[in-house]
């Protein structure tokens, strides 16, 4: 039953928190009230109003983000909420209904990040925590929704932030819009903030950067909303500050970073110094500022103004203007007399002026001590009193600088201004707040005045929203007084004004401050409220702002407004030589003139053009007379009218101290500044009608516990009604809208008051009969307990003590014994120890003596060697101390003479200058001659070894060939002669002209240093023709030299050069020999190479004995790929007659070592053929002697056969009994066995003997044609030829006798008595024919591979010799070792290429062999199952000859495609642009495509066709690339959020609390809204699609891995950006939601994917909300718990914990600062979010497929018929 808690007025803290001690009674004049800190007190009512102090509101809303969120909205309720936030969660701007309030922590923060842009971008206001990001993407959003501009007006006072919001508020729209154009046209607009600091920035007392002008920015947009330019206007800029500054103050930044920056070599000329040399810099007598390096400052200027395209000339010449300006002020002036002054002559700052500015010293000096007067007749000079000459000088001074400060902005718009059209734009308002101080002058007059014109505007807007929030929701319209500050702009800008009075006084000729007042009060004292006069001051006047009174000094507001600059000075600068000064002064003589200066004060501008016009020349007088008051208040109407024409949007910097101390709250200068900038009129216009609003269903949601089941209906709206009307008596205290309950002030805090009262009954009840339940159930079992605990302590009790009689008489007897045995031990033990004692003492005394004496002993002998130590010691100190000296002294005398070495060389040293540059030239030229010499001497001897070698070489290769090879070494030495020759030539011609140029250059120096010489040195006359001489003469030396080395080189070349002729012309005809010769010999090797490698490959009679149809494949195969060996070989050896440069050395060396290995080749095998004509010719004989002997052989043996056979049968039937014999007899079979297996031998054997004869047929006739045909064909026409079309039928009936599974009759076999002979003939001859094959096979086989190993060897090794020769001879000689390298490396490359390509080959072969394998099972099955036909031989001789009967290679399929070049296109259109995926997933295999596309590649590369797979790869990946832009909708992200966070997945865990303004996105899930199923809906679907796509296991893991990342980083960083969302319900909200997403990856089998550890941070963030956060030992447990979070995140979270119910308390300040000092040793990152971008490296596992390529079918659907397979 607490009693209520108020606030009550203080002077130190503005408000003060209290609570009644007892209840307030109306009457009552005292309230009793218990303060914070322990007091009570009585605090009085006034008896006047009687108004009560206000109430505070509950604990749950404080801290809101909103202060209109707040049930009691008024001034204390405000700053408290704000310091809260600023104190104790560190939280720096919140939200007041549209305002954004800004409080400067004075500190750096990291919450402007990209990563925090990013954040933002997209996300709805309420949404996210306040910033000012938030206000920039409400602006951004809706000027591209509504088609609107907008306005971001940012005011304070100095020191409050209002630059660095605006900065960041551009640089949000610069990174989230980006540029149109590729000219980074947001850069440039970044980039003119550094330019405008530096020249309107300033130290001041209350802020290191204070900006001393305000300024609108426009940042235009295109119709897509991309930044494509902007403009800016400027108002009021302080002049007075570049002539005076206060103590502890600065001039603007811009002179000092000039003074900082001086001795930078293109600023000599500016002949700068120190900042305290100048007068106008030193003034306030802080010329650093603690952290700013001003020359860093000056670097990041002149880049800015670079990339605002202002030339390096330009940016010197207003470096030269603001020299200048500093230079103007420290011209002094002597005084005369009293009315006349002069500048001493030659006065050094102002000649410096005038050299800077390009005018004349006298005429200058002349103006500044001088003034003329014009009447209507005649023209006066008049000189002018040290003062006003100081005081012209100051405004002459300022004068410049306005003008340069608009000359400036002017250029930054001309960069900023964009060609395209603008569709819109976002203004950006930074300018000044109210001001008061103790001295008000004109400046402050004019900044009060402005912002009275933009609370009016403010107070309007604010005005107008809540009228269209009333109307929209149809709540009764009533009017809400609200302060109106028109009768105060009134009383400035009205007929008879102040304004108005002011420009008409400065029109009077003798009119003064004095008069001005006076005319003030005449006119508004006693008739305007708002105008009042001080009581002890005449010449003051008091307005009465929106904000606070303030009083204004009239001296000086005449000379201010006037803005007088002596023309004879703007003439003098206008006529300066400097260009850019005249242009400064341009606007001047224009209709509209942006700038009028005054002389102690601010500069108002208006916008300034990017080209401007030109007025008429009638106007330019009447322009003139134009006040600085008029120009304001017209500048003012029209930044009014445009911010009237946009959208505003309101932020409002409050400084919190004027210490600059970080997170220090200053309640005083808060409140002030609060009721400066509106944001209590807001509160009050707010707090007059209904401030709290809540939608009907987070009504129902929060106060669904105040609610009976009865009274919850099924429509939401009607059910809120019934229950306020219960609730609330006082129906005017609420009103019902379309969408929204309105509620009056303290109508929310009152509903929270009854939830808490119905919570903590609730809870009180639930405690109650919980703690019965546990106390009852203590008491049985403590009851139980007692009872057992007595049965046995009675039982115990009752052994004890029968247990202690019997003990007692033990224990007498015990006792009896003992005593006598301890009395007679401890006898014994006394004696013992007594003895032991003497014993010890003894030997102690004795030790001790001996100690002694040892001692004394050592004692003698440590004396002894340290005093020698010492004496050594003193001796080594002194010697090192004279050796010090004598080194002194010497060192001494030789610096002396090095400074006598040093005059004697200064005397000479010039003169070893001047010529030190010919003597190396001359030395250079001498150097260069001996390195040619050595190099060419080199040269020749290394040639001349290389032959020496290659001779030697050459001799031993080819001793048969001499006259060749004579003639080929002459040839070889007349060309390398010849190349060298002409490479000396080269040389000698290079350097002859160098020597030329460099003796031109050499006499131009030496006639130009004459000139010189003679001008500045006349006395050295004499000895510079001397030296002149002695240089022509080196000259002529030099010219003579060069001409004699070129005459005897030219006469050399000659004579050589005909002889060369002469030997070239016999080279050219031997050449020629030599090319006929060779293509001779190539063709006549090709015929050899052929011929023998068909003699190789003849087959012999008698070879083993295999399956038909395999032995002939695999002679069909081998001769295949021999054809195709044959066929390489010309190839590579026609290469090299393509390249006919006579005179190349290393084609002539190639030539020469293709001709010798031609010969020795052709000689090998002319020898080779010779050989093997003598073996086929001898192998034919003996194959026909065999074929008839066999024949023969087998025809005899055949009837012995027969014979025998008959013989066997007889003997059998006669010796043996008839069960024998009998068909069925174990006998009988075995012979049958026997008779069968002969019989097929006989039959293969005759098979054989055909297939042999057709193969030699067929063999000679294909040796004849060049053109290879395939397999197939050959062996159709190999069959076609066969004359004998018996032997066709023949060899089909042995064919198929031989698979003939079935045995034969064994009575038709018994008739033929042969088959024993032909079986043992057949063996013999098999045997015989077995025999010779294998031997002539192994011969030939060992020669042939004997010859290519040789031929090999020596082609690589005269490869590899004569391409190190021909690069050595090229080559300089430091680079031939890396050169050798090289050519090593790429003769390991290449035979490791050829290694995987014979590999490939072996596969190949090894695959085909398996794939005849089958298709021969195939076909052996299906002759098996023919076979079991009866067939008639009759049938069997007209059947047609099918492939079967003889064979055949079948056509095999590489697993390639082959495509056209033109095609390219096409095939990636089809298999990627306008491929379906969810056809390919479903209706084809996994991963067509992508095997498609390889099969294609494969063959390119197959063909080695570098190009077309470059080209095919590179449009793949491109094609890729786009499709997955144009597919790169982010599906995933917009739902992680809301599903996350937002969604109440356990619905009723957490209520809403009051929102304020800004409604927040609903988390009651609407039809619109995401929820977690739709996200585990969404992984679903991506799941499903990897695996129909076939995509790889390992792949789908980190696929799920990433996007869970993705989930968790996005969730934790909106988690750290939404204060409303740290919450203990949250926290159990989100652990659900995790496990939700724990439980997918278990039913996908993905647990171990590592998608789960991407979620700990969120789970550690979760747990974090959830945790208790008290004591130390919670901290202790905080720290160890969330290892995966960072010290800035756990900070934050603490931070931001906000409590849903009262039940739950905030995390204390002290707590928070024990968790940062238990981690202040952890080195973790200072980053605040999670890079949601970061992306995981992917391992793409190799993983063979199962399918085999060339088994692939494509369909037609995908329309690829314009590809083949291969």
């Amino acid at each position: 039953n607490s009693f209520a808690r108020v606030w009550i007025p203080d002077p130190e803290e503005v408000w003060k928190s209290a609570e009644l001690l007892k209840d307030y009674k109306p009457g009552d004049k005292v309230l009793l009230l218990h303060l914070e800190e322990g007091k009570d007190l009585e605090y009085r009512l006034d008896p006047k109003t009687k108004e009560l102090p206000h109430l505070r509101n509950p604990d749950i809303l404080v801290g809101e983000n909103d202060l209109t969120a707040l049930s009691y909205l008024h001034e204390p309720a405000v700053l408290h909420n704000l310091r809260v936030r600023f104190i104790d969660s560190k939280l720096i701007y919140t939200y007041c209904g549209i305002v954004l309030v800004a409080i400067n922590p004075y500190e750096q923060l990291p919450i402007y990040g990209e990563d925090i842009i990013n954040a933002y971008s997209g996300q709805n206001m309420g949404d996210m925590d306040p910033h000012i990001f938030a206000v920039a993407e409400e602006a951004y959003k809706q000027m591209a929704r509504d088609e609107r501009n907008q306005s971001i007006i940012v005011s304070g006072e100095s020191g409050a932030g209002k630059t660095v919001s605006a900065k960041y508020a551009m640089r949000y729209f610069a990174t989230v819009s980006g540029s149109a154009s590729e000219a980074n046209v947001e850069e440039k607009v970044l980039a003119s903030n550094p330019i405008m600091e530096s020249i309107g920035n300033a130290k001041t007392t209350r802020n290191d950067n204070s900006s001393r002008f305000g300024k609108y920015i426009e940042i235009g947009f295109d119709k897509r909303y991309r930044i494509i330019g902007a403009n800016m206007r400027t108002y009021l800029l302080e002049k007075s500050r570049v002539v005076f500054q206060a103590e502890e103050e600065r001039n603007y930044h811009i002179f000092y970073q000039l003074c900082a920056s001086a001795k930078l070599p293109e600023f000599k000329m500016l002949r700068l110094g120190n900042a305290n040399d100048f007068n106008y810099t030193k003034q306030g007598g802080s010329p650093m500022i603690e952290g700013v390096d001003d020359a860093k400052e000056m670097a990041h200027t002149r880049q800015a103004c670079t990339l605002l395209g202002i030339s390096e000339s330009y940016q010197m010449g207003i470096f030269r203007i603001l020299a200048g300006i500093l230079h103007l002020g420290n011209v002094g002036f002597t005084s005369r007399d009293a009315d006349s002054c002069t500048i001493p002559p030659k006065h050094e700052p102002l000649c410096i002026f005038c050299d800077l500015m390009g005018v004349d010293y006298e005429e200058m000096c002349h103006w500044l001590c001088h003034r003329k007067l014009a009447t209507a007749t005649e023209t006066y000079i008049k000189p002018i009193s040290k003062l006003q000459a100081t005081n012209a000088r100051d405004a002459l001074a300022k004068h410049i600088y306005a003008k340069l400060f608009n000359w400036i902005v002017d250029h930054v718009n001309q960069a900023l201004h964009s060609s395209v059209k603008q569709h819109s734009f976002i203004g950006v308002l930074d300018i000044y707040g109210f001001e008061t101080f103790e001295i008000n002058s004109f400046e402050q007059f004019c900044i009060n005045y402005a912002n009275e014109k933009l609370q009016q505007q403010f107070n309007m807007h604010v005005f107008k929203l809540e009228q269209e929030e009333y109307m929209k929701e149809q709540i009764p319209w009533t009017l809400i007084d609200f302060y109106d500050n028109q009768p105060c702009i009134n009383l400035i800008e009205s007929k008879l004004g102040i304004l108005d009075l002011l420009d008409e006084e400065c029109k009077m000729p003798k009119g003064s401050d004095d008069t001005w007042a006076q005319k003030l009060y005449n006119t508004h004292l006693n008739k305007c409220a708002l105008f009042e006069k001080p009581r002890l001051s005449n010449k003051a006047f008091i307005i009465q702002h929106f904000a606070d009174k303030v009083e204004y000094q009239c001296e000086g507001f005449l000379e201010k407004n006037k803005d007088t600059v002596f023309e004879e000075q703007i003439k003098v600068l206008k006529s300066s030589k400097f260009k850019m000064l005249p242009e400064l002064f341009q606007d001047d003589e224009k209709a509209i003139s942006p700038t009028s200066a005054t002389s102690s004060g601010r500069t108002p501008l208006t916008r300034v053009p990017a080209k401007p016009t030109k007025g008429r020349p009638g106007q330019v007088a009447k322009e003139h007379k134009k006040t600085v008051g008029h120009q304001f208040r017209n500048s003012l109407h029209l930044l009014m009218e445009t911010l009237n024409a946009t959208t505003p949007h309101y932020v409002r910097c409050i400084k919190p101290n004027d210490f600059k101390f970080p997170f220090t709250f200053d309640e005083k200068r808060a409140v002030q500044q609060l009721r400066a900038c509106g944001v209590l009129e807001t509160i009050r216009i707010s707090a007059a009608g209904f401030p709290s609003r809540w939608t009907y269903q987070e009504f129902f949601s929060r106060y669904r516990v105040l609610m009976k089941q009865k009274d919850v209906l099924s429509d939401r709206k009607q059910t809120c009604k019934n229950v306020l009307e219960k609730l609330i008596l006082d129906k005017d205290k609420y009103q019902f809208g379309k969408t929204k309950i309105f509620f009056r002030a303290g109508q929310v805090a009152y509903l929270e008051k009854l939830r808490a009262d119905k919570l903590r009954a609730a809870c009180i009840r639930i405690q109650k009969t919980i703690r019965g339940w546990l106390l009852r159930k203590k008491y049985l079992r403590m009851r139980k307990a007692a009872i057992a605990v007595q049965r046995y302590v009675r039982g115990y009790q009752a052994r004890c003590y029968a247990k202690f009689l019997r003990r007692t008489k033990a224990a007498t007897i015990i006792q009896k014994y003992w005593r006598m045995y301890v009395v007679h031990r401890r006898y014994k033990i006394r004696r013992a120890a007594t003895i032991v004692l003497q014993s010890y003492l003894r030997g102690y005394l004795a030790r001790n003596r001996y100690r002694k004496i040892l001692r004394e002993h050592k004692a003698v002998i440590i004396q002894k060697w340290v005093r020698g130590w010492l004496a050594r010691t003193h001796y080594k100190r002194s010697m090192h101390a004279i050796i010090y000296l004598q080194c002194c002294f010497r060192r001494m005398m030789a610096k002396r003479e090095l400074k006598k070495l040093k005059i004697e060389a200064r005397s000479v040293e010039r003169y070893k200058k001047l010529h030190i540059g010919m003597e190396n030239k001359i030395m250079q030229l001498q150097r260069k001659v001996d390195e040619q010499n050595k190099d060419y001497k080199c040269l020749m001897e290394k040639l001349t070894n290389l032959e020496g070698i290659y001779n030697s070489e050459t001799e031993k290769l080819r001793s048969d060939l001499e006259r060749l090879q004579l003639s080929e070494e002459e040839a070889k030495v007349a060309t390398g002669r010849v190349l060298s020759l002409q490479e000396e030539i080269a040389k000698l011609r290079k350097d002859l002209e160098q020597t030329r140029s460099e003796k031109k250059c050499i006499e131009e120096h030496a006639h130009r240093y004459k000139q010189e010489t003679e001008q500045l040195v006349s006395n050295l006359k004499e000895e510079n023709t001397l030296l002149k001489q002695e240089k022509e003469s080196l000259n002529h030396r030099i010219v003579e030299q060069a001409k004699e080395m070129t005459e005897t080189m030219e006469k050399k070349l000659v004579e050589e050069t005909k002889q060369l002729e002469l030997d070239l012309n016999d080279e050219r005809l031997r050449y020629q020999n030599l090319l006929n010769e060779f293509s001779r010999l190539e063709e006549r090797y090709d015929d050899l190479k052929e011929e023998m490698t068909l003699m190789v490959h003849v087959p012999k009679p008698g070879h083993k004995r295999t399956d038909s149809t395999h032995s002939s494949n695999e002679s069909e195969y081998t001769f295949s790929s021999e054809i195709a060996e044959m066929e390489d070989i010309p190839l590579r050896t026609e290469e090299p007659t393509e390249k006919k440069v006579p005179l190349d050395m290393s084609l002539f060396l190639k030539l020469q070592k293709r001709v010798t290995e031609l010969e020795q080749e052709k000689q090998v095998m002319q020898d080779e053929l010779d050989r093997k004509e003598e073996q086929v010719l001898r192998s034919k004989a003996k194959v026909r002697s065999t074929l008839r002997m066999t024949r023969q052989e087998l025809e005899s043996e055949n009837k012995k056969l027969k014979n025998e056979l008959n013989e066997l049968r007889k003997a059998l039937s006669e010796k043996s009994a008839p069960e024998v014999t009998a068909p069925g007899a174990p006998a009988y079979r075995v012979l049958m066995e026997q008779l069968t297996s002969v019989s097929e031998e006989l039959d293969v054997r005759k098979e054989e003997v055909l297939i042999l004869r057709s193969q030699l047929v067929s063999q000679k006739e294909a040796i004849q044609p060049k053109n290879t045909m395939t397999d197939s064909t050959i062996l159709l026409e190999d069959v076609q030829k066969m004359k004998d079309k018996g032997e066709i039928a023949q060899a089909y009936i042995g064919l198929k006798e031989t698979n003939r599974s079935s045995a034969l009759d064994c009575h038709e076999l018994n008739e033929d008595g042969e088959l024993w002979l032909v079986y043992e003939g057949l063996k013999q001859a098999n045997r015989l024919l077995e025999s010779q094959l294998q031997s002539q096979k192994r011969s030939h086989e060992n020669e042939a591979e004997a010859l290519r190993g040789e031929i090999q060897s020596l082609k690589e090794e005269n490869n590899r010799q004569q391409q190190l020769l021909a690069q050595n001879l090229q080559l300089p000689p430091e680079a031939r070792i890396e050169a050798s390298l090289q050519h090593e490396i790429t003769r390991l490359t290449n035979e490791n290429l050829d290694l995987m390509e014979q590999l490939e080959k072996q596969d190949k072969t090894v695959r085909k062999l398996k794939k005849q394998l089958k298709v021969f099972a195939k076909k052996i099955g299906e002759l098996e199952v023919g076979q079991m036909e009866n067939i008639s031989p009759g049938q069997i001789i007209d059947e047609p000859i099918r492939p079967v009967n003889i064979p055949r290679k079948e056509k095999d399929f590489q697993g390639m495609l082959e495509y056209k070049k033109e095609d390219e296109q096409k095939l990636v259109k089809n298999l990627i642009l306008e491929l379906k995926p969810r056809g390919v997933a479903v209706n084809l295999i996994p991963g067509l495509p992508a095997y498609i596309l390889f099969m294609c590649v494969r063959h390119a590369d197959y063909l080695n066709d570098d190009q077309k797979v470059r080209s095919l790869l590179t449009s793949t990946i491109n094609s890729i690339k786009k499709v997955l832009k144009i597919g790169d909708k982010n599906i995933l992200q917009p739902m992680i959020v809301s599903g996350m966070l937002e969604h109440e997945t356990i619905q009723g865990v957490s209520g809403v609390k009051p929102t304020g303004l800004r409604k927040r996105t609903s988390s009651i899930a609407d039809e619109g809204t995401y929820t977690l199923d739709s996200i585990l809906r969404q992984l679903n679907s991506f799941h499903s699609v990897m695996c129909q796509h076939g995509m790889d296991p390992e792949l789908i893991k980190q696929v799920v891995k990433q996007m869970f990342y993705i989930v968790g980083a996005i969730t934790l960083n909106n988690l750290l950006l939404r204060k409303d969302m740290c919450s203990w319900s949250k926290g159990m909200q989100i652990r659900y939601n995790v496990s939700q997403l724990e439980e997918w990856l278990r039913d996908k089998n993905l647990m171990n994917s590592g998608a789960k550890e991407t979620l700990e941070p969120l789970i550690q963030a979760a747990q974090l909300l959830q945790v208790k956060k008290k004591t130390d030992d919670d901290a202790e447990a905080i720290c160890s718990m969330c290892n995966a979070l960072t010290t800035a995140q756990i900070v934050k979270v603490l931070n931001l914990y906000t409590p849903v119910n009262e039940f739950e308390e905030r995390v204390s300040v002290s707590f928070i600062r024990t968790i940062q000092m238990r981690l202040r040793d952890r080195k973790d990152s200072p980053q605040l979010l999670m890079d949601a971008k970061h992306i995981f490296p992917v391992t793409f596992p190799f993983n063979p497929s199962s399918l085999a390529l060339e088994t692939i079918q494509i369909p037609a659907s995908l329309g690829l018929g314009f590809i083949s397979r291969v």
